[in-house]
């Protein structure tokens, strides 16, 4: 099943400079990076970064900016898994 769901420009941009700041942590590239790849194509989240961006959700110990790429990664993933 295609994806229909796309990254906004707005997260996108969010993740663009998360990727370029040398002060952002490694968990914020890596949602940055999954983020951006879903940016313009019809990729949608897979089973391990869902994971991923479901603990970072459940935890108190990220940021708002983190929590916000999280969010987006689980917006765009396989609702039936």
């Amino acid at each position: 099943m295609t994806n229909k769901k796309q990254s906004s420009s707005t997260l996108a941009s969010l993740a663009s400079s998360v990727l370029t700041d040398s002060g952002s942590s490694q968990i914020q590239k890596t949602l940055a990076g999954s983020v951006l790849s879903q940016a313009s194509s019809s990729h949608q989240t897979g089973a391990e970064m869902e994971g991923v961006a479901s603990a970072v959700m459940q935890s108190d110990k990220y940021s708002g900016k983190t929590k916000s790429l999280a969010a987006s990664l689980l917006s765009q993933s396989n609702k039936k898994r």
